[in-house]
């Protein structure tokens, strides 16, 4: 299996710096500062980066279970809400929270949230966070995607 890596760099103190993050495939090159981290900024942050990650991993890893029990997948969007707390006066990543919409085919809706609720802890992301609590809110419809 590759080995995948990202870039980061950050200059200056921790409010009034800068940083800039990037990937491999360079399809992601862009700034990131305490201000969008903390606040309320418009670049981006290192936890909506593992949000994009945990979504983006878990909708594969359910669609792959899925269509792996003989389901038709037409789409699976998931947003991940990653909360950043302070936890004995550090910050820290306290809670994920995984909200997935699914168009299946031939599957009824406790199947579904059974596999949907199995994959939480099966994905590679999942796993790599498991030290953080997550909660799933998975549903059908046939608007996903």
């Amino acid at each position: 299996m590759p080995v995948r890596h990202a870039t980061a760099e950050w200059k200056g103190d921790l409010k009034g710096g800068t940083g800039h993050v990037s990937v491999e495939s360079g399809a992601f090159s862009t700034a990131y500062n305490f201000v969008s981290r903390f606040e309320t900024g418009d670049q981006t942050n290192p936890e909506e980066l593992i949000g994009a990650a945990h979504a983006g991993c878990y909708s594969m890893a359910l669609s792959a279970d899925l269509s792996g029990a003989g389901y038709t997948v037409n789409s699976v969007k998931t947003r991940a809400n990653v909360h950043l707390n302070f936890v004995d006066g550090k910050p820290t990543v306290d809670l994920i929270e995984l909200h997935c919409e699914a168009d299946i085919e031939g599957i009824d809706a406790d199947k579904f949230a059974e596999m949907a609720e199995a994959t939480k802890g099966g994905c590679p992301i999942s796993r790599a966070l498991a030290s953080v609590p997550m909660k799933l809110e998975a549903r059908l419809g046939s608007s996903a995607g």
